[in-house]
Order: C-alpha cells, then sequence, then structure tokens
C-alpha cells in the first residue's frame, strides 16, 4: 500500500532535520530552510512524514517555526543524547560522578530559570531572557544556603534525595572564582563551570554572548525557549524556583513572579 510520500518527500523531510542539527542556523537566513518550515506548517503529511523520520534516528521534534527553526531533542539512548555523565566528566571538578552530574544539572537548571523566570516569558515568543555568570552562580549559592538554613532547623526537603543533598553542599564549598596562573579563571569553581555551560549552550544555539560584564553575559533565543518549555514540566524545574532565591529590587517577588532585564 502506497504512503503517498517520494522519495523527494523523505528528503525533503530529512533536510529539514539536518538544519535542525545546525544550532546556530535560522530559516531567516536561508531561504531552502524556511521553505521547508513554511511547508512543515502547513502540509500535515510531511509533517508526519518529518516526525517519521526524526523518530527512527532517535530524536523528537520539539518545535519547527519561522524564529527557532526546527527544535530537536534526542531520545534516551539516542547516538545524538549528550548524557550529563559525559559533559561532566570533561570537567575537572573532583567530586564523586553522581555529584559532579547533579552540580552541573544544578547550574543548567538555574539558568533556565534565570532566562525565563515567569510562565508568561516562556508563553510569550517575542520574550529575550538575559543570564550571566554571576547571576547564576548567584542563584544556585543562595539555593544552597536556603536549603542548609533548612537542614540545620531539621526541616530538610532533601531527605530523600542525598546525592542532591551532597551536591548543594560541594557546590557551597565551592570558591565562586580564582584565577589560573595565566589569568584566566579556573575551570574548578563554580564560575568556571558556569562560564562552561554558558559557553556550551552558545555553541548549541540556545544563548547568543552580548557582553563581558559580570563574567560573561547572554541573551537567549527562541531555540532555547522551546528547550526550557519542555524542562519548564520537570519538578526539579518548580521546586527551584519554588525556594525564591532571586528577587527584583522593589518587588520582593520570587524567581517565578518578576522578570530579568531584557535588550
Amino acid at each position: 500500500m502506497s504512503t503517498g510520500h517520494s522519495a523527494a518527500d523523505a528528503e525533503a523531510a530529512a533536510r529539514l532535520l539536518a538544519f535542525g542539527m545546525r544550532p546556530k542556523l535560522v530559516p531567516g537566513r536561508d531561504v531552502v530552510y524556511a521553505e521547508l518550515v513554511r511547508r512543515y506548517g502547513e502540509d500535515s503529511a510531511f509533517k508526519q512524514l518529518t516526525h517519521g523520520i526524526a523518530a527512527g534516528m532517535g530524536l523528537m521534534v520539539l518545535e519547527v517555526n519561522a524564529q527557532a527553526g526546527a527544535v530537536l531533542a534526542a531520545t534516551d539512548e539516542s547516538i545524538f543524547e549528550i548524557k550529563m555523565d559525559s559533559y561532566a566528566r570533561q570537567s575537572k571538578i573532583r567530586e564523586r560522578r553522581d555529584t559532579e552530574k547533579v552540580l552541573h544539572g544544578l547550574v543548567h537548571l538555574a539558568t533556565a530559570a534565570l532566562g525565563y523566570p515567569r510562565p508568561d516569558d516562556l508563553a510569550n515568543d517575542t520574550y529575550i531572557g538575559r543570564v550571566s555568570v554571576e547571576q547564576v552562580d548567584g542563584v544556585v549559592r543562595e539555593a544552597c544556603r536556603i536549603l542548609d538554613e533548612r537542614a540545620a532547623a531539621n526541616t530538610d526537603p532533601l531527605a530523600d534525595a542525598p546525592e542532591l543533598e551532597q551536591a548543594w553542599r560541594a557546590y557551597a564549598r565551592r570558591p565562586a572564582a580564582a584565577a589560573t596562573k595565566d589569568g584566566r579563571l579556573a575551570p574548578d569553581t563554580t564560575r568556571g563551570m558556569v562560564t562552561r555551560a554558558l559557553r556550551f549552550l552558545a555553541e548549541q544555539g540556545f544563548l547568543v554572548p552580548v557582553s563581558s560584564e559580570q563574567g560573561g553575559t547572554y541573551r537567549t533565543t527562541p531555540r532555547y525557549q522551546v528547550q526550557v518549555r519542555e524542562l519548564a514540566a520537570d519538578a526539579a524545574f518548580d521546586e527551584l524556583l519554588a525556594l525564591g532565591v532571586v528577587s527584583v529590587p522593589g518587588e520582593g517577588s520570587t524567581l517565578r513572579a518578576s522578570a530579568t532585564d531584557t535588550l
């Protein structure tokens, strides 16, 4: 039985996915990419074919639009999956492997929360967030302080999560900054970790560097907004926001209730 798809259709769908794997490319800069995005939005059969090819490659299509392009995510055990333990092993942190993974996860979680602090920010396709190395480090350190106070008061919310408790204690005792002999930021400091995370996100097309202020300042992209929408469904995202570790001067509100500066 014929599916109605031609070899040319399959090639076009695969090409759309290939464009999506070039994270810094957006449809506005490539007419072929823009045409494939348009076709995806207007042709349900082509959309279905694109999703089928993606699934066969171990990918999920999170979104396809003119601003973000084709935003993809790897499924579990996909060849395209970037595992947190592999990411963590590339650092010079000398904690236990499970602790390292959570440490890096906390940094990425804080970055996402700072980039899109309110539900409305995630829903607004024109919203542009801003994050910096110092901001992210400050958020994680403040979260560590709050959790430490709760532990001391015997109201530790992490009693059933020993790996997370080890992580926040490890983060709190690590120096924020220290210079190497050649004057660079030491990678085993917390700001060194954050710097690496933000650069990684920039390489993936999720952030764009805008200045060297505050250790390095970046703006968010539509691709990142799509990714964070997926992350916002995770309980850990809500738990971080619920700590209220960031407030806007004069408003006294939490991360979820307040906006960061925009470009």
